[in-house]
């Protein structure tokens, strides 16, 4: 068990030093917009509060590593969460802060008529993204550059947008959101996976984990409604939404 804590600790300790050196102060003259206002930022936090909810720093593509890690799959169990998204295999899916494309890679697979577009706001990621899809010669991954208020999806173009653990870093949740609703088709689904910020025992730095609650409270503003938490991953929600 100390060395399972150690272990926890190094994870975390490493995601912390990622965060801080990519962190960027708001600026002391803006102290309130529209949808966000501003305060010192805490260790894990950028300062920048959007519905009673400070952002988390985000981890940069220094941190790939981390969603690479090899123990993931035991972890966080993402393959239960694909299966539970009942994907057609003619769907298109976007996969909102993929990263390196690790989930990408496991959404691809159960939509082999359809398409991933892999969105990402970090050129670097986009690229390891890329070099990804080379080496395992997977064809319907399109890796997409996105921008902090925008994920460049066009309107009524997708039946799934996904988030894994990406939400919570979002500069600017209110534009994102607005443009990822647009994107939806009639009767296309939001999901959503965030560590349980309800949960003490979940070992994730404190701005990066989101209650139910705050998550259902910020997907209302933009006219989307809870269908279903899935409980069947270990330390995250799977919470499920469409347009109200």
């Amino acid at each position: 068990m100390p060395s399972l804590l150690f272990k926890n600790f190094c994870k975390i300790l490493l995601a912390c030093l990622i965060c801080w050196q990519i962190a960027t102060p708001p600026s002391t003259a803006l102290i309130q917009s529209k949808y966000y206002s501003y305060r010192q930022p805490s260790f894990d936090g950028t300062g920048k509060v959007y519905m009673g909810r400070e952002i988390a720093q985000v981890m940069g593509h220094q941190g790939a590593g981390w969603l690479e890690r090899p123990d993931r799959a035991t972890e966080e169990q993402p393959q239960k969460m694909i299966d539970t998204l009942e994907l057609k295999s003619t769907d298109v899916v976007a996969d909102i802060g993929a990263g390196t494309g690790y989930i990408s890679q496991l959404l691809a697979r159960q939509v082999p008529e359809g398409k991933v577009l892999a969105v990402d706001v970090q050129p670097e990621m986009v690229e390891l993204l890329k070099q990804r899809i080379s080496k395992n010669k997977i064809v319907n991954i399109q890796p997409q550059l996105g921008t902090e208020r925008s994920p460049e999806l066009p309107a009524a173009s997708i039946d799934l947008a996904i988030m894994v653990d990406a939400y919570h870093e979002f500069g600017y949740p209110q534009e994102m959101m607005t443009g990822i609703v647009s994107a939806l088709k009639p009767g296309g689904r939001i999901v959503l996976t965030e560590y349980r910020g309800e949960d003490p025992k979940v070992f994730i730095k404190p701005h990066h984990k989101t209650t139910q609650k705050q998550i259902e409270r910020e997907m209302k503003a933009v006219g989307l409604k809870l269908l279903k938490n899935e409980r069947v991953l270990p330390q995250q929600h799977l919470l499920f939404f469409s347009k109200s």
